[in-house]
């Protein structure tokens, strides 16, 4: 019989694939138990890789690829008095981008959207500059603010309306900073937008 008509054969031939990689692990007692896993490396092919980056062995073992990580970090490098299209929207803009791994944070629209469902932390520092109001920025996730934070102190040239938090984005959700109350006359320069995948679901 021909080793790839062997269903035997078929079904050992990924325990030896782990075996040989120096990984060892165990069976439950019925179909429904989890497959643990010790070792340094995993090697598994699937025809058939599933929509969010990762394959599925016929072990039932997922698999995440290297591109699964996704991190951004954004940066006024410049004082901008507020647009047209800034004063429209109320968005809030950057102009430099430090870091952006999966190139998942749109630069021109100052936009992130979650290339998949999961747990993203997310932080923002925005500026004003000599302006005598209090600002209020909210984080937006898909036109509903999460967050808030205000800077209203009258007596400092500079000061920062900051926050984080963590959230459970599901794929394609966006996140972007709005300028809720107040103005940014006079630019917001060194603000700051970041934000990072912490773990898939």
């Amino acid at each position: 019989m021909a080793p790839a008509s062997c269903p035997a054969l078929r079904a050992t031939l990924p325990m030896l694939l782990l075996l040989g990689c120096g990984i060892t692990f165990s069976l439950g007692q019925n179909d429904t138990e989890p497959i643990v896993l010790e070792g340094k490396c995993l090697v598994v092919c699937d025809s058939n890789p599933s929509a969010d980056g990762g394959v599925t062995s016929s072990l039932g073992i997922s698999v995440r690829s290297g591109s699964a990580k996704v991190a951004f970090s954004a940066v006024r490098g410049t004082n901008h008095e507020p647009s047209e299209m800034s004063n429209k929207s109320m968005t809030i803009y950057f102009d430099q981008v430090l870091v952006n791994i999966g190139n998942h944070f749109d630069l021109k629209a100052s936009v992130f959207q979650a290339p998949r469902r999961g747990i993203y932390s997310f932080s923002f520092h925005v500026v004003k500059v000599y302006n005598r109001q209090t600002i209020q920025v909210n984080l937006m996730q898909n036109e509903y603010p999460v967050i808030s934070a205000f800077a209203g102190d009258q007596d400092v040239t500079r000061e920062a309306a900051s926050n984080g938090v963590l959230l459970h984005l599901e794929r394609e959700d966006k996140l972007y900073l709005k300028l809720e109350r107040g103005n940014l006359m006079g630019g917001w320069k060194y603000s700051t937008f970041s934000g990072f995948l912490v773990f898939p679901l």
